[in-house]
C-alpha cells in the first residue's frame, strides 16, 4: 500500500512541475511581449519626431504572430529608412531585446512592402538595401519579426519557479510523511480506560491531548487489567505473567507498580485500582 502512495505522490509532483513550468513559460512570454510593445512605441514616437511630427499618434502595438509585431501611426508620414532602422535598433538594445530581427515597412493602401531589411547581431550578416532613399509621404505600417529567439525555459524567472517548485515539493513530502506518522499512530491498537486512551505498543496513556508515559512493567500490568476489567486478578497471576515468565522473581515490586499506576489514573474518579485483600487486584470501571 505504501508503494502505491509513494507513486501517487511522485505523480502529484510531476503534475505540479508541469503546471508550474507552463505558468512560468506563459509569464515569460507575456513579459517578452510587453517589453517589445513598449520598445516599439518608443521607437514609433522617435520616428515621428525625426519626421518633424510632434502631434500624430502612435497607435497601440499589436502582436500579429509568433514573435511578430505591428506598429502603426495615426497619420501619414515620410521618413528615411536608415533613420528608422537606427531608431528601432537603439530602442531594442535599450530594452535588451533579441538582436536578430526583420523589419518590413508596408503601405496601408495596398499592403505592398515599401521597404524591408534584416538585422543580425553579426553586423556583416545584416541586410540593409536601398540606403539613403527617403520613403515618400504616405500611410505606412511597420512590422517586426524576431528571429532565432532563445528558448525562455532557461531564463532566470524559470529557474526561480523551479526553485519554488523544489521548496513546495519538500513541504508536500514533509506533510505527507507527517500524515503517515499520525495515521500510523492513530491506527495503533488502543484501549479506552474511562477518559484515558491506553496505547500498549507505545507505552503511554493519553488524556485530553496530554501524554502520560508508562514504564514497560507498568504497561504490561495495565494491559492485563484492561483485558479483564472489573474482575479480580490474583497476585500470583500478575507476578507470574510480568516477572516469573522472564525468569525473575520479585517480592514487593508488584505493590510498587500498582501504586504508580493509581497515581497516573487518579485524574479520572471513575477508575479505581482496588486491592482485594489476600487475593489480588481489580480494575474497577464505572
Amino acid at each position: 500500500m505504501k508503494k502505491y502512495l509513494d507513486i501517487k505522490l511522485l505523480v502529484l509532483f510531476f503534475v505540479i512541475s508541469v503546471l508550474t513550468l507552463s505558468v512560468s513559460c506563459n509569464d515569460a512570454n507575456d513579459d517578452f511581449s510587453d517589453v517589445t510593445k513598449i520598445a516599439l512605441r518608443d521607437a514609433g514616437n522617435k520616428i515621428l519626431l525625426s519626421a518633424q511630427d510632434s502631434t500624430s499618434l502612435v497607435l497601440p502595438v499589436k502582436k500579429i504572430g509568433n514573435y511578430k509585431y505591428s506598429l502603426e501611426f495615426g497619420s501619414s508620414l515620410a521618413f528615411d529608412p536608415d533613420s528608422l532602422v537606427s531608431i528601432i535598433d537603439t530602442s531594442f538594445k535599450n530594452s535588451a531585446l533579441p538582436e536578430n530581427y526583420r523589419i518590413e515597412v508596408i503601405q496601408c493602401e495596398n499592403n505592398e512592402v515599401a521597404y524591408s531589411c534584416e538585422i543580425n547581431s553579426e553586423s556583416d550578416k545584416s541586410i540593409l538595401p536601398c540606403s539613403g532613399r527617403v520613403l515618400p509621404f504616405s500611410c505606412y505600417r511597420i512590422e517586426v519579426k524576431f528571429l532565432d529567439v532563445k528558448p525562455l525555459s532557461l531564463t532566470k524567472k524559470i529557474l526561480f519557479h523551479l526553485y519554488i517548485l523544489f521548496i513546495i515539493s519538500l513541504l508536500l513530502l514533509y506533510f505527507y510523511k507527517k500524515k503517515q506518522a499520525i495515521d500510523k499512530e492513530s491506527s495503533a491498537a488502543s484501549h479506552e480506560i474511562g477518559s484515558f486512551k491506553f496505547f500498549p505498543e507505545q507505552n503511554k496513556l493519553v488524556k485530553s491531548a496530554i501524554e502520560i508515559s508508562l514504564s514497560k512493567k507498568e504497561c504490561e500490568i495495565l494491559e492485563i487489567f484492561v483485558s479483564r476489567p472489573n474482575q479480580i486478578i490474583t497476585r500470583d497471576e500478575l507476578t507470574k505473567r510480568v516477572w516469573e515468565d522472564n525468569g525473575v522473581i520479585v517480592g514487593r515490586s508488584l505493590d510498587t507498580y500498582i501504586s504508580k499506576l493509581r497515581k497516573k489514573l487518579q485524574d479520572d474518579k471513575s477508575i479505581k485500582l482496588t486491592n482485594v485483600h489476600g487475593v489480588g487486584y481489580k480494575l474497577e470501571l464505572q
